[in-house]
């Protein structure tokens, strides 16, 4: 089997990676339930779930200061439509949600709306990162703007980790844009991620990773030197990192003899457990941190989302591999490794595209379910080291966290209505091959519909700021729905568009690429909430 250290997504070089596990299998389309409320329903017991129903269908982040938006889908637009409630316009307006973010960030002492992108904690929406250094920045990464990319993730993981300076230009997967002529002059494959360094161009992670630790040693070595007994660990931890992500290919990808895959997966997983109890844990070379964690991370991060998806199987907080749960939590108490974690619902919606299918059993179904937004309702669980459906070490901190949300919409508000306003559009003429990516998607031109739109976020993000409940005690900005005027007479606003543009968005708010998993699971919740009150 073909396994690549660059990303392929969307060509037919990404599918040979899977040419074994499932070139012989019948593609199934995954039926998206029309509106707000409905989610993706369970894909076809025993088919492949292709790349449908992706959620991160954006070129750029949808909460980037001063960004546009992006690519997205037209998921809304092609659902059957629903009838919803007339609201009024009667929550805060932008500016002074924005007193309120700058207020209640001034109270818990942090600031979401203008992070310190250059020196401070890993963020997605960095372009350039010095880390407090004057030294000259010799290298610069080419890696995908949605995050999705494993090999990507890697390299970023260790200059964040190596803390050497460096800029950062985005680059559209396949599967979700088009890649500059700029960038296919320098690299004609389109392979990610790329580096730079002195001028010379670089492709393929594992070439790209070495080069790194031979050129700046001085830089946190995450390599024993050569010759080492610790190297030759580390060389073979290499070789079983391979082994585990064909274990996991194969099973993820194929529909044949499941149980000999899972039987062959697991066999792996004690291999990868075995070593981490080997060395003392709780990372693969013992105490510190080593560029064998660096590349076991994106893989194993991704079996763990993919395999309680599409098999209902958790490979953490069960207590089965309790070294991979202390391998886990200690990946995430480090602000590098949170800055590049991705999330449940993000992971098993990009894969397809990237993969050309997984294998969705009946087992997977109703975890499915759950991550496709049945635990999108508010009062949220919380999260913790064996929280279902997704464990997340560092729990959660829900004043934070809806902060953090509402600081994201309120800083790029007029961006993000736009973005939204697709939902209520219509498709574009050229779509991508992941399904909900869709550049060329026409957003709704329609006055009333633009003004629904931007009032159902408002009290959005009101409700984020404040709570739903106080904000439906608060009187003069409570969000009031009722039948009389439903197609928005009398001064109410239509609920259809408003409930259409925050279905759209919801379903493509991206981790890391967006915000954090909590923020992000706020956002989403709160979403649902406006769409529950709004539908009829």
């Amino acid at each position: 089997m073909l396994r690549s250290h660059g990303s392929r997504a969307g060509s037919a070089s990404a599918t040979r990676t899977l040419a074994r596990a499932s070139a012989s299998l019948p593609l199934a389309a995954r039926r998206r339930p029309s509106g707000g409320a409905a989610r993706r329903g369970a894909a076809p017991r025993g088919r492949v779930v292709p790349a449908a129903g992706d959620l991160g269908s954006m070129l750029n982040s949808l909460f980037r200061q001063g960004g546009g938006g992006g690519g997205g889908g037209a998921a809304a637009a092609a659902a059957a439509p629903r009838r919803a409630l007339a609201f009024s316009d009667n929550a805060p307006s932008w500016e002074q949600l924005a007193e309120m973010v700058a207020a209640r960030e001034k109270e818990l002492g942090v600031n979401f709306t203008n992070p310190d992108y250059e020196n401070g904690p890993t963020h997605p929406l960095a372009l350039k990162r010095t880390f407090g250094s004057t030294e000259p920045i010799r290298v610069k990464l080419y890696r995908d703007h949605a995050a999705w990319c494993p090999y990507c993730q890697k390299v970023w993981l260790q200059l964040e980790e190596k803390r050497i300076p460096y800029v950062i230009e985005k680059i559209n997967m396949r599967c979700y844009g088009d890649k500059p002529a700029s960038f296919l002059s320098k690299v004609p494959s389109g392979l990610l991620p790329v580096l730079e360094l002195d001028g010379r161009v670089v492709t393929e992670s594992g070439v790209i990773m070495q080069l790194l630790e031979d050129s700046f040693p001085d830089h946190s070595p995450l390599l024993p030197p050569k010759g080492a007994p610790q190297r030759d660990r580390a060389d073979a931890l290499m070789r079983l990192e391979r082994r585990f992500f064909g274990s996991w290919l194969d099973w993820l990808c194929s529909g044949w003899n499941q149980p000999a895959s899972q039987a062959g997966f697991e066999r792996t997983l004690d291999a990868v457990a075995e070593a981490l109890e080997a060395s003392g844990g709780p990372y693969f070379l013992g105490p510190e941190l080593s560029l064998v964690d660096c590349t076991f991370a994106p893989m194993l991060e991704r079996a763990s989302s993919s395999l309680a998806y599409y098999k209902g199987f958790f490979m953490r907080g069960q207590g089965r591999w309790p070294a991979i749960d202390r391998w886990f939590e200690a990946m995430e108490s480090r602000p590098t490794y949170l800055g590049t974690r991705s999330d449940h619902y993000t992971h098993c919606h990009d894969l397809p595209p990237q993969l050309g299918g997984c294998y969705m059993t009946p087992a997977g179904e109703p975890i499915a379910a759950a991550i496709d937004g049945g635990a999108w309702r508010l009062p949220l669980p919380p999260l913790g080291p064996t929280s279902l459906p997704e464990p997340y070490s560092p729990g959660d901190n829900p004043p934070l966290d809806r902060l953090e949300a509402a600081a994201r919409m309120v800083s790029n508000h007029a961006a993000l209505v736009r973005f939204a306003l697709r939902g209520p559009g219509r498709p574009g003429a050229r779509p991508v091959s992941a399904p909900l990516a869709d550049p060329s998607a026409v957003a709704a031109a329609d006055p009333a519909a633009a003004a629904a739109a931007d009032a159902a976020l408002r009290h959005v993000a009101h409700a984020l700021l404040v709570g739903p409940e106080a904000k439906q005690q608060s009187g003069a900005h409570a969000l009031a729905a009722s039948e009389a005027g439903a197609r928005g007479g009398g001064g109410a606003l239509d609920g259809s568009p408003a409930v259409a543009a925050a279905d759209y968005l919801r379903d493509r708010v991206g981790v890391p690429r967006d915000m954090k998993l909590p923020a992000a699971q706020q956002l989403r919740a709160h979403l649902t909430w406006l769409i529950d009150e709004l539908a009829a």
